[in-house]
């Protein structure tokens, strides 16, 4: 029995298959106004297939499911204060939190593959170049998330908002459709940082595109308008839930924003659509990630030699010093 949303803040398994050590960790991370299960769970019939017999343990058998819940709220119209963390500070926790489940199950060189739902995406990115920049000896446990990330699927990401104006008018999009007519009526740090630093978005892809090449990547973006308030209107734009890179796949989904991660049907075209992609990588990752493992493990090994090196030659040099001095 997977666990309810209100007890899960930080990394929660939500499947495991039976008698098995599972060669990959899938992980979930929800968007702006989202929860860790209810973002995967189809609101008419409450099934979340990522743990549903029915749905991807029907079709994926070497992979445990984790879902990273968050204070993702933008208003306390739901009882919830707002989240004062910004998206760096929500990045630097999934990362720690990660890593400290992986190396309690003892799973630190076993290959992730991330599921993202709008915002999520960006903090994933943001949370990859961080951990990418992580290699001194006390932070390898850091860098691992880097080196372990096989792919990731982006469900209605918004990669793009370079001027501050498309940024307030994609995020008042999406605060609308998760609490309709409350637009301008949400205060949390998650907005802010967006509102006030123009160039967030761009800056953090910057980071994130040479880092591209490292990873399977799917886009998916909405083909059903959402309801916001007295219009429809699409959350995230096609250009931008789909950025045209080289070496990504994308297609879109038949679903608005919210529901294009929730399926009610395994026979959905949809459903097939994203667990094709997610077998694919689940599949590829072993042997890329356990090679991948490898050399980091040198790479890292011969940059602490070098270190060691380097202050013993420091060292050396404030011996001969010292000896002139003394002379």
């Amino acid at each position: 029995m997977a666990p309810s949303d209100d007890s899960i803040f930080g990394i929660r398994e939500v499947y495991r298959p039976a008698d098995s050590n599972p060669d990959v960790d899938i992980v979930a991370v929800h968007g702006l106004t989202g929860e860790a299960l209810k973002t995967w769970t189809s609101k008419k019939n409450d099934v979340c297939w990522l743990h549903h017999p029915d749905f991807l343990p029907r079709y994926i058998t070497n992979a445990r499911v984790l879902v990273w819940g968050y204070n993702a709220s933008i208003s306390s119209f739901k009882g919830r204060m707002p989240s004062s963390d910004r998206i760096h500070h929500h990045a630097q926790t999934l990362v720690a939190q990660l890593c400290a489940d992986r190396r309690l199950e003892r799973r630190q060189d076993k290959p992730i593959i991330f599921l993202c739902h709008s915002l999520g995406g960006i903090i994933v990115k943001r949370a990859l170049a961080y951990s990418s920049s992580r290699q001194s000896a006390r932070l390898e446990n850091l860098h691992s998330i880097f080196t372990c990330t096989y792919g990731i699927l982006f469900f209605g990401t918004p990669h793009r908002g370079t001027s501050k104006a498309q940024q307030l008018a994609m995020l008042q999009k999406i605060a609308s459709a998760a609490v309709p007519k409350l637009v301008g009526q949400f205060d949390s740090n998650l907005v802010k940082a967006l509102e006030s630093e123009s160039e967030t978005l761009q800056n953090i892809t910057d980071h994130f595109i040479p880092l591209m090449k490292h990873f399977s990547i799917f886009f998916f973006w909405e083909q059903r308008k959402t309801e916001l308030g007295y219009k429809k209107d699409y959350v995230v734009e096609k250009e931008s839930a789909a950025p045209d890179f080289d070496d990504t796949e994308r297609s879109g989904l038949d679903a608005d924003h919210a529901g294009m991660c929730q399926f009610e049907d395994h026979t959905s075209q949809n459903f097939r659509l994203v667990i094709a992609a997610l077998d694919k990588y689940c599949e590829e990752a072993p042997e890329i990630i356990g090679k991948r493992w490898q050399n980091s493990t040198q790479a890292l090994g011969e940059q602490r030699r070098r270190e060691a090196m380097d202050k013993l030659r420091q060292i050396q040099d404030l011996q001969v010093y010292d000896e002139w001095r003394s002379d």
